[in-house]
């Protein structure tokens, strides 16, 4: 009885103790499920429930962070200089979900920090079941407010992942925004300099952030992995755009600001974008499908290397019924110009830079010695070692060019070199160390000799970085418009001007500009040879039936030669005045600035004497000239562009000192310092050569032949160029210009020439490494692009907008393998 009644006691006391204790246990355990479901809901997103809270917590907040870097540090700082569409689109939003998600990561920490704790006290406690009760209202405590947090964390999270989301768009439109910004917005390398800084500060912020948030080992290594990363992306960033040093800040006529094309865009991070995967291989395919679909080839000539098509004509050249005019020496251009490209002189190197080239230049890009044996007794040129060198004399001048062109200013001091002397043009040039020591004393020198038997005398004079073509006073008029030139110099330059009526010193009194100086240094002035004496005889007779007035006669004891100075006339009187009329005075519809293919004429136009008149005044005085309007542009006269002839010149001025200050000498990656000859390939009032009157660089301004005549105001303005029509060859050698500039030049002549042609002629004049800059419609930038990676030139930067384009390339030393024979040139 008794042990059955204390069965009773017993089995009653445990089931009494036993179902409090399931009771708490399990309210326990629901508590405990409760606040880890609580916890998890409010770490981790749902669709990855069965991953670690904490884990997944981190990596929200890591990617979110990271987003929001890479959003915001790229604009928030340069919000000036981005459109204001832009600002608003980008910088600013990114800037608002900044701040929010920065206040909703330090709620997360904290909540973080304090969900852990909890987890863990409750892990401990779970064996005592005497503080049972306490930890049970601790926990229940804890549950409610845990819960209650809970919600506030999904809901945090939610914004979270929704702005992550918004964060992760945001992030692609900022890549695509950063590349335009990198490649087109940047002005001098600001904007590039800060997205790099940030580029390295991103990963760092990042390693702290996962730091603070305890992660595993195995976690710290993968984000130091992703850290450098990054780094080494924005190094590889750095890399590209300091070796391509694109930025820019172009400006057109609109006066709109132009981008870089998004060629060139580098990605931001480690991994590029698809669109930007996409567009690479298609430009690679289409780079691919140029290169096949034009295949060039290695002109085949006599005379190699140094291959001028419309002076190498032997076929044109030996059907010639006469040479006694040097018709042989003039141009003869073949029907269907060269489409092949011109050889390299065996160990060709880049040319050295001015001034030092006015001294000596490598042998092997001019190597020829003919010149250095027959006059090397006179200083024209000299060997020695790998260099040719110049010691700044010439037949003339064997003590110094600058001796004597001060000597020639101390005789007549109207000549006044740099004011009111500003144009020069040298005749029978030779190396033209004149006109390259006439830059001393801010003088233009238009040189010009003929392919003759003084080898390569042109050619030494552009690879030393001093003005020249080859020409020759023949049959035809020289390529310039009448009355242009203050100045014409003949250093004993062994045209008979005399003969034929006196044809050719008529010629230089076409180009001369009334009250101009013809300077003539030769033998007949000092020797009394016989034949000397005959020619100055015939001299002195021929220029006083052109009345022009021998100012001086005199000797250079120093150099010792003699110098006579004639001074065009600046009125008709002496015309009307002449006992014979001989030489003609032209007639009256014979134009002076017709000079194009058209024969000489031993006659002489008058002088201009309206006041309006060009020729009828002497122009301002250098450098006054070159802003001024010419003071026979009219306002009744329509300019070039639509608008009067003085509004026209001014505006074409104030467009072109805009592009060459805030593009071309910054914004290309030009290292101006390497450039010397620079032709201007389509100018139109030389706007392009005025901008770069403060740069060491001289331009040769082309007019078209087919193009408004405003050649006169080029010279007006105390610059020089020269007509020519761009489906032939220039009389140039391969390899004088160190930068080519056309604007909507080729749009034009491709309707009537073949643009391959002309692609292969700008290769021939461009010097290896030289610079082509294109402005025109998008339509031909497309085409010169395809052509210009055919032949492995290397484009430095393209862009287009409203249909109108500009493209800058460089050219390469690459050069075919195929053989073309050009029959025409090959004796």
């Amino acid at each position: 009885m008794a042990l059955g009644k204390y069965s009773r006691i017993d089995n009653r006391r445990s089931s009494s103790s036993y179902w409090p204790t399931v009771t708490v246990v399990v309210f326990v355990a629901l508590c405990l499920v409760g606040v880890w479901m609580m916890t998890s809901s409010s770490m981790a997103p749902v669709q990855n429930v069965d991953e670690p809270a904490q884990e997944k917590k981190s990596e929200v907040r890591e990617q979110v962070v990271e987003s929001n870097e890479s959003s915001t540090q790229q604009f928030e700082d340069n919000t000036g200089d981005l459109s204001e569409d832009a600002t608003k689109g980008d910088s600013l939003v990114q800037n608002e979900k900044s701040g929010n998600i920065q206040e909703n990561d330090e709620k997360s920490n904290e909540e973080t920090k304090s969900v852990d704790g909890s987890n863990i006290e409750t892990q401990n406690d779970e064996s005592k079941t005497d503080d049972g009760a306490s930890k049970t209202e601790e926990n229940s405590e804890s549950g409610e407010t845990k819960t209650d947090a809970g919600e506030g964390n999904s809901e945090e999270n939610s914004n979270e992942n929704e702005k992550k989301t918004d964060t992760d768009k945001n992030e692609i439109k900022s890549e695509e925004n950063s590349d335009n910004m990198k490649d087109g917005e940047k002005v001098d390398g600001q904007i590039q300099e800060k997205v790099d800084q940030n580029d390295e500060k991103e990963p760092e912020k990042s390693s702290d952030d996962k730091k603070e948030d305890d992660q595993s080992k195995n976690q710290t290594t993968e984000s130091k992995n992703e850290k450098e990363e990054p780094e080494k992306s924005s190094d590889d960033k750095k890399e590209d755009d300091q070796s391509k040093n694109q930025s820019l800040n172009e400006v057109f006529p609109s006066g709109a600001q132009l981008e870089l094309s998004k060629d060139t865009a580098t990605q931001n991070g480690s991994w590029s974008t698809q669109a930007t995967e996409s567009k690479n291989e298609k430009e690679a395919q289409l780079s691919s499908a140029n290169q096949s679909g034009y295949n060039w080839n290695l002109c085949n000539t006599t005379a190699g290397f140094d291959y001028i098509p419309c002076l190498d004509n032997i076929q044109a050249i030996k059907s010639l019924r006469s040479t006694k005019h040097y018709e042989h020496r003039e141009r003869h251009c073949p029907e269907e110009p060269p489409t092949c490209l011109v050889p390299l002189p065996e160990g060709y190197r880049r040319s050295i830079k001015w001034p030092t080239s006015r001294e000596k230049i490598w042998y092997y890009n001019v190597p020829h010695t003919k010149l250095a044996v027959v006059k090397g007794h006179q200083n024209w040129v000299k060997v020695e070692g790998e260099y040719l060198t110049f010691p700044g004399g010439g037949t003339q001048f064997k003590h110094g060019a600058l001796h004597y062109i001060d000597f020639i200013n101390e005789t007549v001091p109207d000549i006044a070199w740099g004011k009111r002397s500003r144009v020069v043009l040298d005749v029978g040039c030779g190396v033209a160390s004149f006109g390259g020591f006439l830059f001393d004393r801010d003088v233009l020198t238009m040189s010009f000799a003929p392919k003759d038997e003084h080898e390569a005398q042109v050619q030494f004079a552009l690879e030393r970085g001093i003005p020249g073509i080859s020409a020759v006073m023949g049959t035809k008029r020289l390529p310039y418009p009448g009355k242009v030139f203050d100045i014409v110099h003949c250093a004993r330059c062994r045209v008979p001007w005399h003969i034929e009526g006196g044809k050719l010193l008529l010629e230089l009194n076409r180009l001369l500009r009334p009250g101009g100086f013809f300077v003539w240094s030769a033998t007949p002035i000092y020797q009394k040879i016989g034949e000397d004496v005959a020619i100055w005889n015939a001299m002195s007779e021929l220029t006083k039936a052109i009345c022009w007035e021998l100012v001086s006669v005199s000797k250079d004891t120093v150099n010792g030669v003699g110098i006579a100075i004639y001074k065009k006339p600046t009125t008709n009187e002496c015309y009307e005045k002449r006992s014979k009329q001989e030489p003609p005075m032209c007639p009256e519809t014979d134009d002076p600035n017709a000079a194009w293919n058209v024969p000489l004429q031993a006659c002489m136009h008058k002088v201009p004497i309206e006041s309006l008149e060009r020729g009828s005044q002497w122009p301002e005085q250098w450098p006054a000239r070159l802003e001024k309007p010419p003071y026979w542009l009219l306002s009744s006269q329509v300019g070039v562009y639509g608008k009067s002839a003085p509004e026209d010149f001014t505006a074409d001025y104030e467009h072109w000192k805009r592009v060459v200050s805030k593009s071309y000498l910054n914004g290309l990656g030009i290292d101006w310092s390497s450039v010397r000859n620079v032709m201007d390939m389509r100018s139109v009032y030389g706007g392009f050569a005025a901008a770069l009157k403060d740069i060491n660089v001289w331009v040769l301004n082309v007019v078209s032949v087919d193009s408004a005549d405003t050649l006169p105001i080029i010279y007006e303005r105390g610059l020089f160029g020269i007509y020519h029509d761009w489906c032939e060859s220039f009389n140039t050698y391969p390899r004088t210009y160190d930068l080519l500039h056309a604007d909507h030049l080729f749009s034009k002549v491709k309707k009537r020439c073949n643009l391959v042609a002309v692609v292969a002629e700008v290769d021939r004049i461009l010097r290896p490494e030289g610079k082509l800059i294109v402005r025109d419609n998008v339509e031909t930038i497309n085409e010169l692009e395809s052509l210009v990676k055919s032949m492995q030139w290397e484009v430095r930067m393209t862009y287009s907008k409203d249909k109108e384009g500009l493209l800058c390339v460089q050219k390469s030393m690459w050069r075919p393998d195929q053989l073309e024979d050009i029959k025409y040139a090959l004796a």
